[in-house]
């Protein structure tokens, strides 16, 4: 029997959000604050000339799209931005040929968007940005039809180095509070692996000389040592900025070229709702 479908392409329900912090947690130790940010364009400035930026956001943190929103909108008013790819839609799904008038409701079916996966009225806003600009918005992710060919195809399990693996796996664990058999950590983990992989791909064909792709995506995918970086060539310039919620650990910067603090949220028990629908697993699937 095949284990259920991850949660993973649906970042808004809680093992998701835990799944975030373990991941986090699992790689980097030890946490504090960081000096005050210089202005946002600034920074900007100073990460160019890139082929790609990748922006990481936590999904519930609304500063997180906010300076994604920015972002789009200053690098398109100078000419420099070549496409907006997305976690939020599938591959294959795109904003090319509508006008830059074009509706919401044009641009949602566009992408397919769904919407009980990703709030419109969260990342809506900064792909209505990049469409009013004339930019396509490009969807990255990995189509959820093709996700039970990628948690079967072990060729995944490859790609990382095992220590690096053993993070995915350990962030798997504590992001579904203990509650996932054993025997389902390796098909998520490649589901994981092969929606970087889908991303990777996606920005690597909208690439224009001379221009940025921007692709954004939540911090995990963002990460240097596990994430989309993982599969590019040595020869693309990417550029790597991780929004991350206070207080931020140190040792996240060496996971990006840029780390960005906002404000921390409200604290949220993420594994309540995950224990009241999912029980314990048995003693059967526990690691041997």
């Amino acid at each position: 029997m095949h284990p259920p479908l991850p949660c993973l392409p649906i970042p808004w329900r809680p093992a998701c959000r835990a799944l975030l912090a373990a991941l986090l947690a699992a790689l980097l130790a030890g946490c504090a604050g960081i000096a005050p940010p210089a202005p946002w364009p600034e920074r900007l400035q100073a990460l160019l000339p890139a082929d790609v930026l990748l922006l990481g956001e936590q999904h519930d943190a609304a500063e997180h799209q906010r300076l994604q929103r920015a972002a789009v909108q200053w690098l398109a008013a100078r000419g420099q931005l070549a496409a907006v790819v997305i976690e939020m839609a599938e591959r294959g799904h795109s904003t090319r040929g509508l006008p830059g008038h074009a509706s919401a409701a044009q641009v949602r079916a566009a992408l397919q968007w769904n919407d009980a996966a990703w709030p419109w009225s969260v990342h809506g806003p900064v792909v209505m940005a990049a469409v009013a600009a004339g930019v396509p918005v490009r969807g990255g992710n990995l189509p959820r039809s093709q996700m039970r060919a990628a948690m079967d195809d072990a060729a995944w399990d490859q790609h990382l180095p095992a220590p690096a693996l053993q993070r995915q796996y350990e962030a798997l664990r504590q992001g579904h509070c203990g509650l996932l058999p054993e025997a389902q950590l390796a098909p998520m983990a490649r589901v994981q692996i092969a929606r970087d992989a889908s991303l990777a791909r996606t920005a690597q064909e909208a690439l224009r000389p001379g221009q940025t792709v921007v692709l954004l995506a939540g911090s995990g995918h963002a990460l240097r040592s596990l994430g989309v970086p993982t599969h590019w060539p040595a020869s693309l310039r990417s550029r790597v900025v991780i929004a991350h919620t206070a207080p931020t650990p140190d040792a996240l910067h060496g996971e990006a070229d840029t780390v960005i603090e906002t404000p921390a949220l409200a604290p949220h028990d993420a594994c309540a709702g995950l224990r009241r629908e999912r029980p314990a697993p048995a003693a059967t699937s526990t690691p041997r």
